[in-house]
C-alpha cells in the first residue's frame, strides 16, 4: 500500500502524522511511504529523517493526495483538501465531524473512506485519543494560569497561592482523561480542586486516586455554586463522536469573577460552554462576560514534538493493521477500527454525527 503523509495546513499546526522510525517500519513491510516535503518540521523531523527511513518526500501535498492508498493526518482536512480526496481512498486522522457539518457532506461528497481516531473504542477507551487528551488536559492548567495574571488581563490570582495567602479554586468539569490531567496539574501547583462528573463510579474512583481533590456530583445547581467563586474553569466534556453538551451557560460565567479563566478543551467537539468559540494559537483568548475563554482547537500543536511522539505511539499499530489488511481485514482482525469509520463510500456512518446534524446514518459494511 502507498501511505501518504501530506503537511498539516490548519493554522499553526506543527505535528505529523508519521514518525520517520514509523515510516521505516512500514517501509521494512514492503509498503511505500510518500511525505510532502517540511511535513515533520514542525515536530523537529527533517526531510533528511524520513530519506533515511526510507519514505518518499514529495514537493506537494496534490502528488501525495493523488498517489496514496491511504492518507495518515492530526487534523481534519481544510477546505483547499476536500477536493483531493477520492473515492476508494482512507483517510485517517482526528475529524471531529459533529462540530462541522460542511466538512462531513465534503467528506461524503468525495467518497472517502475516513476513519476518526477519536471514534475507536477499546473496552470502553479512546485510545486514540487520550494522549491528546492527556497533553490538553495538563496544557489547560498551564494555559490558565499564565492567562490569570494581571499583565494578560487576569485577576492577578496565582493558583498554588503562597504562605499566609489562599491557593486559587479551579473547577474541573468532566473526570474524563483530559479532566484529570488538568486536576493532576492543578492539585500539583497546590490549587484548590473540584472535579464535576456524573458517573458515579467515576468519582469514586477519583476520590481514591486524587486525595487532593474534591469530587462533586455535575448537576446545574453544583456548577452555578461553584463557579461564583473559582478562579479557573475547565471544561474537559466528551461524548465519544457526538457534539458537546453546553454544560457551561452564560449565567454561570456572569456569576464569576472578573478576570478568571474559562479553557473549554471540549471546543474540538463544539465546546460545552455557552459563549465558547474556536480561537488559535495565535490569537488564542478573548473576553465574554469579563471571563477570559481560552479556546485553542488545536491545544496539543503547542507542544508538537510530544504530541507527534505520543500520537505515533498509539496509531501505528492501527496504520500497520490498514497497510497490511486493507479495510476489509484490518477490521476483521480488530473490530474497534469499524467503530472509527465516519464516513464510506458516500455514506454516513457514525450514528453521533448522524444525530449531530440531522443526516441519515447506514451501517459501514
Amino acid at each position: 500500500m502507498i501511505i501518504g503523509v501530506p503537511k498539516e495546513i490548519k493554522e499553526q499546526e506543527q505535528r505529523v502524522a508519521l514518525l520517520p522510525s514509523a515510516a521505516n517500519q512500514l517501509a521494512r513491510r514492503g509498503h511505500s511511504v510518500v511525505v510532502e516535503k517540511n511535513a515533520g518540521i514542525g515536530s523537529g523531523y527533517a526531510d533528511e529523517d524520513y530519506v533515511k527511513a526510507g519514505a518518499e518526500i514529495v514537493p506537494e501535498a496534490k502528488e501525495v493526495f493523488a498517489r496514496a492508498d491511504m492518507i495518515v493526518k492530526v487534523k481534519e482536512p481544510r477546505e483547499a483538501e476536500f477536493p483531493l480526496l477520492r473515492n476508494g481512498q482512507i483517510l485517517f486522522t482526528y475529524l471531529h465531524l459533529a462540530a462541522s457539518k460542511p466538512l462531513t457532506e465534503a467528506l461524503l461528497k468525495s467518497g472517502v473512506t475516513a476513519i476518526a481516531y477519536e471514534t475507536i473504542q477499546v473496552n470502553n477507551r479512546l485510545p486514540l485519543l487520550e494522549p491528546m487528551s492527556e497533553i490538553a488536559g495538563r496544557m489547560s492548567v498551564v494555559m490558565g494560569a499564565n492567562f490569570l495574571a494581571k499583565y494578560n488581563g487576569g485577576s492577578g490570582v496565582l493558583l498554588g497561592g503562597v504562605p499566609g495567602v489562599l491557593p486559587g479554586r479551579v473547577v474541573v468539569v468532566g473526570g474524563g482523561t483530559s479532566g484529570v490531567n488538568a486536576a493532576r496539574m492543578a492539585t500539583g501547583l497546590g490549587a484548590d480542586v473540584t472535579i464535576l462528573d456524573v458517573d458515579l463510579e467515576r468519582l469514586r474512583y477519583l476520590d481514591l486516586a486524587m486525595a487532593n481533590a474534591n469530587t462533586l456530583y455535575s448537576s446545574e445547581a453544583n456548577l452555578h455554586e461553584l463557579v461564583a467563586d473559582c478562579d479557573l474553569l475547565v471544561g474537559a466534556v466528551l461524548l465519544p463522536g457526538a457534539k458537546a453538551p453546553k454544560l457551561i451557560t452564560r449565567a454561570m460565567l456572569k456569576k464569576m469573577k472578573p478576570g478568571s479563566v474559562l479553557v473549554d478543551i471540549s471546543i474540538d467537539q463544539g465546546g460545552c460552554a455557552e459563549t465558547s468559540r474556536p480561537t488559535t494559537h495565535l490569537n488564542p483568548v478573548y473576553v465574554e462576560e469579563g471571563v477570559t475563554h481560552y479556546c485553542v482547537a488545536n491545544m496539543p500543536a503547542a507542544y508538537a514534538r510530544t504530541a507527534t511522539q505520543a500520537l505515533t505511539n498509539v496509531t501505528y499499530h492501527y496504520i500497520e493493521l490498514l497497510a497490511d489488511l486493507g479495510l476489509e481485514g484490518a477490521c476483521e482482525k480488530q473490530p474497534a477500527l469499524i467503530g472509527g469509520i465516519n464516513t464510506r463510500d458516500g455514506r454516513l456512518t457514525c450514528r453521533a454525527v448522524a444525530e449531530a446534524h440531522g443526516l441519515k446514518y447506514q451501517v459501514p459494511f
